[in-house]
């Protein structure tokens, strides 16, 4: 398929810059064989006590930070990927030219990292400290660009999952159909009998690399770390063999999930690794029966994954009725269940 197949016109005031104050009132359109409005909190009413949702638990990581060359020009820095507490992989803009050997001061306290080599689109930088306990205290949250404005400190809780596991704060962008759900919510669905499973897909730049290719399958996705324990595999098989639907929880638990499958020649078994997986149409999917999603970018990979699991056609029809019904797009918008069995 031809990229400009997934371009839409979205009017800018739709672009949601602020989350709602309570999580679970955003909207959500049904997405079956006819579309519907609902409201996030409505949830309960939608699924069965066999159900499963796959939650992707990856944490945020206080990204983007900023730093000064000897000349007194800025440089500002989004991490890309860690590769262990001091190297990291990151993204950098400034108005003068960087060099690989160039330190780059990072704050008064002469904490430094130092350009060590030069990727296609990156640099690999050493940092003179712990990278993830500098981050914690000087690092910003990494809105996305479309966000016309600065990170606030109520985005340190806003733009992160209620369930998101400190232990694995490794994204630089949150998992955002997962914003939607807060402690009530999920005390309700658990009391209905849904059950549960924790999966990890450290969200990178892979989810975000903008398609050049005019050709879909011409694109390459950048390697992303996932993982899914026994315990999620074992929670996952028995919604399966109980006739209840797994329903993921964003693009991110999909992507998880059947790269798992893939992985494994068609069965699902405990996995920790890298996927480099792109899911358009013609994709078979192997493990995912629903997903809920938040609505995506034009020509982004996430819109065109969820026109290879619901078809393009149904799908383009849900945007163009999300925008005359007025619903908010992107990370703190609305959302959309994609429900293509009965519960």
């Amino acid at each position: 398929m031809k990229l400009q197949d997934f371009d839409y016109l979205l009017p800018k005031d739709l672009i949601a810059s602020f989350p709602l104050k309570n999580r679970s009132l955003s909207k959500l359109l049904l997405v079956k064989d006819n579309l519907t409005n609902h409201i996030f909190r409505d949830l309960p009413k939608l699924l069965g006590p066999n159900d499963i949702l796959v939650i992707n638990d990856s944490k945020v990581i206080n990204a983007r930070f900023f730093g000064k060359k000897t000349s007194g020009a800025k440089v500002e820095f989004l991490l890309e990927r860690m590769l262990d507490d001091q190297v990291a992989i990151v993204q950098t803009k400034s108005n003068s030219r960087l060099r690989v050997g160039e330190r780059i001061e990072l704050n008064r306290e002469k904490i430094f990292l130092k350009l060590i080599k030069r990727s296609k689109d990156a640099f690999f930088v050493e940092f003179s400290c712990q990278i993830k306990p500098f981050l914690k205290k000087y690092g910003k949250v990494p809105l996305p660009p479309y966000i016309k404005r600065e990170a606030r400190y109520s985005d340190l809780s806003n733009y992160q999952t209620i369930y998101a596991d400190p232990k694995k704060m490794e994204s630089i962008a949150a998992p955002t159909a997962g914003l939607h759900f807060d402690k009530t919510l999920l005390d309700l669905l658990r009391l209905k009998g849904v059950s549960i499973a924790n999966i990890t897909l450290h969200v990178g730049m892979g989810t975000f690399k903008p398609i050049k290719e005019l050709k879909i399958e011409d694109h390459n996705m950048h390697k992303e770390r996932i993982e899914i324990d026994q315990a999620s595999v074992d929670l996952i098989l028995k919604a399966k063999s109980s006739k209840g639907r797994v329903i993921c929880v964003g693009t991110t638990s999909l992507r998880c999930l059947e790269s798992v499958y893939n992985f494994n020649n068609g069965t699902l078994k405990p996995f920790k690794g890298e996927t480099d997986v792109f899911i358009y149409p013609g994709y078979k999917f192997g493990v995912v029966d629903s997903l809920i999603t938040n609505f995506h970018l034009p020509k982004s990979t996430l819109l065109i994954l969820v026109s290879a699991f619901a078809g393009h056609e149904r799908i383009m029809s849900a945007y163009n009725f999300a925008i005359k019904n007025r619903y908010r797009f992107y990370s703190y918008g609305d959302a959309m269940f994609i429900n293509m069995q009965s519960s």
